[in-house]
């Protein structure tokens, strides 16, 4: 197993034991793989090293005298929490090992006699641990200043506000190609961007979200496949970005109460909206979306006047989201509905509006019937299989969604999850359709 990747530095690996068979025999085993191998023979000379020099991991054996390996391994997380910690013990010595786990945090214990390829096998999951770990808090901090930076444009001037777009097109070009493997974060930044249109767009708090929810239960009813799910997610949040150079009176004054020029221009928002999404070529399929947001299935919306089918399934799935939310905060007519009324006046739009087939999901679901798909049962990380798929969206303990639903697992995914838990130190709500076994 190779210990690293061509033309890196090879990873300094510090072995500890008071016996110099031992110490031979790792340093043998471990240059021959391509390790940069450390020894000593006490804990206290490990430490001394440790101050001196820059060390991956440390494999430290645990009966020592003076100072046991648990000890030792305490004392090196202390100082040096980044190195991974790995013990070598006897299969008798379980107080021993559950001493190191508890103060020092090793990562795995390994018992004597060893075998050569498990050794290597769990010193190579070691460092790729290690590195999983520095990559995470690497990106933890780009977002952290990217969010920084988000915070900071939205109380900037009005005459900025298109220099401002420009800017987080760049910066969110940025964020996705630094997130690549690390999908949660993209999904992160759409939400924090979200969250400053509905500030510019006089919107509830939440409001995207109820309006993204909402779009996302009509698309499982109506079978939506996975990335279109996720596009149409996208499309939610992001709905009114076309509306960011709008005038405060215009966002604040009903759609039916506007007229002439100015209805023209509330009308362009969706052409705008496609027009800032699609340099990202992960968003076009939100932005063809968000083009056709108010379209009618009748043939009578805009900006193309689509009608039927012709408009996309995520369109139609939107408008009737926006609408049942706009209806009720006042943003459609000149009072705001109760939840009952906008429905009435979606039901009695459906053919015109409305496509009736996505008018008919949006009953199911507002009217909490079943819709023939599973509403689905809550389960454990270590539960999972391959091929199960997931009822609800994966989301974080702090909201960030992980996975959507719909999402059909495999062994990487479950692996990641696993390892996601793990590192947060948390139990995922993890709610899946149905598996066999399960009651």
């Amino acid at each position: 197993m190779s210990a690293h990747a061509p033309g890196a530095l090879a990873p300094k690996v510090l072995c500890v034991d008071d016996e110099p068979n031992i110490l031979s025999s790792l340093r043998r085993l471990l240059r021959a793989n391509g390790y940069q191998v450390l020894t000593a023979d006490s804990g206290a000379a490990g430490l001394k090293i440790l101050a001196e020099e820059s060390v991956d991991v440390i494999i430290s054996d645990m009966r020592m005298p003076e100072m046991n390996g648990a000890q030792f391994l305490a004392t090196a997380r202390a100082t040096w929490p980044d190195t991974m910690r790995l013990l070598l013990t006897g299969y008798s010595e379980i107080q021993a090992i559950q001493d190191a786990i508890n103060g020092g945090e090793i990562y795995r214990y390994i018992t004597k006699p060893w075998d050569d390829k498990e050794i290597l096998r769990v010193l190579h999951d070691a460092l790729e641990r290690r590195q999983l770990v520095l990559d995470k808090a690497r990106l933890e901090a780009l977002t952290t200043q990217q969010n920084a930076q988000l915070r900071e444009l939205n109380h900037g001037l009005e005459a900025k506000v298109e220099e401002r777009t420009r800017l987080l097109k760049l910066e969110h070009a940025a964020t996705i190609a630094a997130n690549a493997k690390l999908r949660h974060n993209f999904v992160v930044t759409i939400k924090i961007f979200s969250s400053m249109i509905e500030q510019r767009a006089h919107n509830l708090p939440g409001h995207t979200r109820q309006i993204a929810e909402l779009a996302r239960k009509m698309g499982a009813v109506l079978g939506l496949e996975a990335r279109d799910s996720q596009d149409l997610a996208i499309a939610a949040l992001l709905h009114d970005i076309g509306k960011i150079g709008l005038s405060d009176s215009m966002l604040q004054t009903p759609f039916t109460a506007l007229h002439g020029e100015t209805l023209a221009l509330f009308r362009r928002h969706p052409v705008r909206a496609e027009e800032l999404l699609m340099p990202l070529e992960d968003l076009r399929g939100s932005a063809a979306i968000l083009r056709s947001q108010l379209e009618r299935f009748d043939g009578n919306g805009f900006p193309d006047g689509l009608a039927g089918l012709a408009i996309p399934l995520g369109a139609r799935i939107l408008a009737l989201a926006v609408d049942y939310y706009n209806l009720q905060q006042g943003a459609m007519v000149l009072r705001h509905l109760r939840p009952d009324e906008a429905v009435t006046l979606i039901l009695d739009a459906a053919g015109k509006r409305y496509d009736p087939q996505v008018v008919a999901a949006f009953r199911q679901v507002v009217d909490h019937t079943e819709t023939g798909t599973s509403a689905g049962v809550e389960v454990l990380s270590r539960e999972l299989e391959p091929g199960m798929v997931l009822a609800r969206d994966l989301v974080s303990r702090e909201g960030l969604m992980l996975l959507s639903a719909d999402h059909v697992l495999d062994e990487r995914i479950i692996a990641h999850v696993r390892d996601f838990e793990q590192k947060a130190r948390c139990r995922l709500a993890i709610w899946v359709r149905n598996p066999t076994g399960v009651p």
